[in-house]
């Protein structure tokens, strides 16, 4: 059974369109790579595959089940990282966190999101304000959710890479593959080359005048 299928999408934005008849399916341990130039569609992709949009033809199913049907269930075992980060620059790491895990229905102690957000590098980080951290900080600070939520088998990931230096990008790396030999599955956009240590599969998205 398929974590996440599309059948059949298609997507238009301002009398233009993205892509049409698009299927996939993404299967346990699997890493489904979208590709492709700015403006072909990558990010409305993933918007519909997440439910935040409405496909103009075509359906999202989780586990065979549609997901506007199903959505608690779909949304309990996702983690979905968009372009906007989702924090509160006026919260510490600490708090932005502890407020997600509370919406999210995850139990965690305060000395634990402290140990991930040190994994992450953010050392002495932890109770500062976000505005004061960098743009690679705040993108750790929302990347912890990957260490946190870890009953999700289904990660969708909106260019996860940006704005990470060398080492972000490695831990990341080694997140992805560490959540995949567990039998989850990942969808996600990058301008960077993956060179992963597991198969990776391409969707490839032309741009359509």
């Amino acid at each position: 059974m398929s974590l996440l299928s599309g059948h059949h999408l298609s997507c238009s934005k301002r009398d233009r369109l993205l892509f049409d008849d698009i299927s996939l399916a993404v299967e346990p341990s699997d890493v489904l790579y979208i590709r492709g130039p700015n403006g072909a569609g990558k990010t409305s992709l993933i918007r519909i595959l997440v439910g935040l949009s409405t496909p103009d033809t075509g359906s999202v199913t989780y586990r065979d089940n549609c997901i506007r049907s199903h959505y608690d269930v779909f949304h309990h075992h996702l983690v979905y990282f968009g372009h906007k980060l989702g924090l509160n620059t006026h919260f510490s790491p600490l708090e932005n966190l502890r407020h997600w895990c509370k919406q999210h229905q995850i139990s965690v102690r305060d000395d634990h999101i402290v140990s991930v957000l040190d994994e992450l590098g953010l050392v002495g980080l932890e109770t500062l304000p976000v505005s004061s951290l960098s743009a690679g900080q705040q993108r750790r600070v929302a990347l912890a959710r990957l260490w946190l939520k870890n009953h999700a088998d289904m990660w969708v990931l909106d260019e996860p890479f940006t704005a990470l230096d060398v080492q972000g990008i490695a831990l990341l790396k080694a997140r992805l593959v560490e959540h995949t030999a567990k039998g989850g599955g990942v969808i996600m956009t990058s301008h960077q080359d993956l060179a992963l240590s597991i198969p990776v599969r391409e969707l490839a998205l032309e741009y359509r005048i």
